[in-house]
Formats: C-alpha cells, structure tokens, sequence
C-alpha cells in the first residue's frame, strides 16, 4: 500500500512540474486589473470546490492586501448554504451561482470558477451569465477543461482525471495567488 502514497506524489509532483505558469500569471494579473479597478471577484465550485472557494476567499480577503483603505472585494458564491438551497429548490440547482450575480455583479467584475470537470451546470451557467455582463472568467479545471475551458478568458488547466489530485491543485492555485498578490505588498 505504500506504492500508493507514492505514486500519488509522484503524481502530484509532475502535475506541478507542468504547471501553466503562463495562464496563472495571467489570472493574477486579470485579478489585479480588477482590485485596482474596485471591481469584485466572484469565486464558486461545487463540493470539495466549494471548499476551495471558500478558503481562498477567505485568505485572499484577510491575507492579500495589508491596511484598511483599499481592500479586495471577494465574495465566494458558495458559502451560503440557505441561499444555495433556496435558489436550487426555488429554480434549480443549475442556477444556484448565475441567481446570485444577477443580485451582486456589475458590469465588468471577474470571475473565479473552479470545476475538476469542467462541466458542473451550474459552473457553466455562472461563465455564460457573466461573458453576458462583460465580466472576466477565470476557470480551474480538471481533465479536457470541458466547457469551463471553452468559456474561461483565462484557464487554468490541471491534466489530471484524479478529483483529489485536480482539487489538490486548485487549493494551492489558490495560496499562489494570495502570495502573488502579499508579494506586490499593496496597501
């Protein structure tokens, strides 16, 4: 059984080895177009995503930007289990992120999407309302990319059909961009 935990990390080192490097400096530059501009980033993923969203909303929150003047404006679309379920009973469960940024988008703000499928309705639906406000896509995701890639302004690729090791990942996409951003020391 050991083969496992190695084969695994191996598995993740070569992942990270092939890293799109190129396409994640284009979603930090995207997401710091966007904080200088006030605008605000959306972030949503089902299941172990939604998990992800939520942690990276929280450290890019509290970590990226020092001060109290000027700071980012991030909101996971993931993290309100009585709007989620509302929205997926009252509509449906392929509605539950593009409901939420008919409430909050503006015109223009970015979006963070992460689907190891690429393919999750909902993830879909939430890329297609916000190209419809002009608003930026970002996409992580997994496998082919699915329709996610198709959709992304910018995407973020892991060539992997692993949920855990795609989902592996994302997190740490996620701790990348928040060091980005700690790294430029903005204040």
């Amino acid at each position: 059984m050991k083969n496992v935990i190695l084969n695994y990390v191996d598995d993740i080192r070569a992942l990270c080895d092939s890293l799109d490097t190129d396409g994640l400096n284009a979603a930090c530059e995207l997401m710091l177009e966007s904080y200088k501009a006030g605008k605000k980033i959306f972030v949503a993923g089902n299941g172990g995503s939604a998990g992800t969203s939520n942690h990276f909303c929280c450290d890019f929150g509290k970590n990226a930007v020092k001060g109290d003047d000027h700071r980012p404006k991030i909101i996971s679309l993931s993290a309100n289990i009585e709007v989620l379920t509302a929205l997926g009973n009252d509509f449906c469960y392929a509605e539950v992120f593009s409901q939420q940024l008919k409430n909050l988008m503006d015109d223009g703000d970015t979006v963070l999407l992460i689907s190891a499928s690429g393919n999750s309705p909902n993830i879909v639906s939430a890329a297609e309302y916000a190209k419809s406000r002009g608003g930026k896509v970002i996409g992580f995701s997994g496998f082919a990319g699915g329709k996610l890639k198709e959709l992304s302004d910018i995407n973020v690729n892991i060539p992997s059909t692993s949920y855990e090791q795609i989902e592996d990942l994302h997190m740490m996409l996620t701790h990348i961009i928040v060091c980005y951003f700690k790294a430029l020391g903005l204040e």
